[in-house]
């Protein structure tokens, strides 16, 4: 396994390149608190990933969501219909990726 410059493993590299995060919502109150929580979150966990706001409902509905806020990590949807706390979105970080 190599190492990088700053000592993370290049599988770790490439893992982290490749998460996408995205809040699907209208631009609402609760829609822009999730998103809140969610850059609090990575900001807490030294993670640089940006954050895709889609206001679409085509392109929500795409996603099979038909209640929002909700919260997609690489295409998943891990949560929808609630703001969940920066403690939350955490938690879900840590276990849908092993590298953090």
């Amino acid at each position: 396994m190599d190492i990088s410059s700053d000592g993370t493993s290049d599988v770790k590299a490439k893992q982290k390149e490749e998460a996408f995060i995205k809040v699907l919502g209208a631009g609402c109150t609760k829609c822009n608190e999730l998103e809140n929580n969610v850059r609090e979150a990575l900001k807490e966990l030294n993670i640089n990933d940006e954050i895709e706001h889609i206001t679409d409902f085509v392109q929500i509905a795409s996603y099979g969501v038909m209640s929002t806020p909700a919260l997609v990590l690489d295409k998943k949807v891990v949560c929808y219909g609630k703001v969940i706390s920066k403690k939350e979105v955490i938690e879900i970080l840590k276990r849908e990726y092993e590298w953090l």
